[in-house]
């Protein structure tokens, strides 16, 4: 997967967020001396590509009052997890949900989703939600609630040498 030197500088100017105004695509743009439209096509293409995942919303939890955070960890049936993780993954309350191998026999989860709500008696509302949604295909489950933020960013480039 290769990218140019124009979306090398599109992933630069866009990695750590977008400008918060009216028409942020214009901005970064005009910040590129681009075309709006090739920024977008460009964007688009990365995308289709893979080389992005996906362009969203990214707030800040805590700004927003939603203090108690917890990852809950869910034993699932593994012929079942796909689908029951989508549909925890659709929860409002949830901003990332995802599969992982199980570490046997020390640790026997294969479904992680976040959990985030303004107290911790909210939280244990939402997981027991997604319990009552996971049913009989799940064997067991646990919550393990953050402490404090130890980094808050997604992959970044590093300028190209030379």
């Amino acid at each position: 997967m290769s990218i140019d030197a124009t979306d090398r500088r599109i992933i630069a100017a866009t990695q750590a967020g977008l400008p918060l105004v009216p028409e942020p695509y214009a901005a970064v743009a005009a910040g590129l001396s681009l075309p709006e439209a090739e920024l977008c096509e460009r964007l688009r293409s990365l995308q289709a590509r893979g080389v992005i995942r996906r362009i969203a919303a990214a707030p800040d939890h805590y700004a927003l009052g939603l203090v108690a955070n917890g990852m809950s960890v869910w034993d699932v049936d593994d012929a079942q997890v796909g689908a029951l993780g989508a549909r925890v993954g659709a929860l409002d309350c949830v901003s990332h949900c995802y599969e992982r191998p199980r570490a046997l026999p020390d640790w026997p989860y294969n479904l992680f989703a976040m959990i985030h709500g303004t107290s911790r008696h909210e939280v244990e509302q939402k997981r027991a939600q997604i319990s009552a949604l996971l049913g009989d295909a799940c064997r067991g489950g646990d919550i393990l609630y953050s402490t404090r933020i130890l980094k808050k960013t997604g992959l970044r480039l590093r300028p190209k040498e030379g």
